[in-house]
């Protein structure tokens, strides 16, 4: 456990990587102790910062959401971070990867709320009745951390490694099964990675559940307009300037991002 004073010296390393776009040593080894409550209060530090100087929460995204992941962690649950407007991309506007440190992109399924979802209630059955629609997503995830040696409490920390998302048009939940949505990903000229919605937690919208109850004892609703992504259908693929990327999802359509 760390003291306060520590916290909030490793929220500005991170801070700091970010605008500068040059990573720091893991935290874990420049805060021997720091655990995953010191980094969920590292997160916060960040995100109201950010919130203090003009950006919107607009959702929040889960990492580790797959068996695989969670082992190679050492954890048996997944962990959080926020989504702020000012991560949102859009298909027709290429992303200069000089903001970033060392981006990667990942093939989601998200969900966007038309309510509010209960708290630590929360079921899959209430994420199905809140959701407006679900949507091709890709998130791009970044790491603040040099050469993504994370352990769990760094990656928490640097917002679950969260860098920016786009998303399409989407469907009804009740119009498609939501465990058996095949999904590709894609640059110019060949697939790059390939996996299904079930990947995440066996059902996506197990994964929101799991969401909305975690942050509840933290104080933090899911609320109506927020979009929620719930893990990775695929492997992430590391992103390359000039590429194009699109994720095809069987029933659900398609997404695309493009970088210079």
């Amino acid at each position: 456990m760390l003291t306060d004073r520590q916290r909030h010296l490793a929220a500005e390393l991170l801070w700091d990587a970010e605008r500068s776009g040059t990573p720091v040593a893991p935290l874990v080894d420049a805060f021997p102790g720091i655990d995953a409550e010191d980094a969920y209060e590292i997160q916060l530090i960040n995100i109201r910062r950010q919130c203090a100087a003009g950006a919107t929460v607009t959702g929040h995204k889960v990492g580790l959401s797959s068996p695989v992941m969670q082992q190679m962690m050492g954890v048996d649950e997944p962990d959080y971070g926020h989504l702020l407007d000012a991560m949102e991309l859009h298909q027709d506007r290429p992303v200069p990867l000089t903001r970033y440190c060392a981006p990667r992109i990942e093939v989601e399924v998200g969900f966007v709320l038309g309510d509010d979802l209960p708290g630590e209630e929360c079921e899959v059955a209430d994420v199905l009745a809140a959701t407006e629609r679900v949507v091709p997503a890709l998130e791009l995830i970044d790491s603040r951390i040099s050469d993504w040696r994370i352990a769990l409490p760094d990656t928490i920390a640097d917002n679950a490694s969260s860098a920016g998302y786009v998303i399409g048009d989407g469907r009804d939940p009740r119009e498609l099964d939501l465990k058996a949505i095949d999904a590709a990903l894609r640059d110019d000229t060949r697939q790059l990675a390939a996996g299904r919605s079930d990947a995440v937690l066996g059902d996506p919208a197990r994964s929101v559940a799991w969401l909305a109850r975690t942050v509840a004892r933290f104080g933090v609703p899911l609320e109506k307009g927020h979009l929620v992504l719930p893990g990775s259908c695929t492997r992430a693929v590391d992103v390359t300037a000039g590429a194009t990327f699109t994720a095809e999802f069987t029933g659900l359509g398609s997404v695309s991002l493009s970088f210079i």
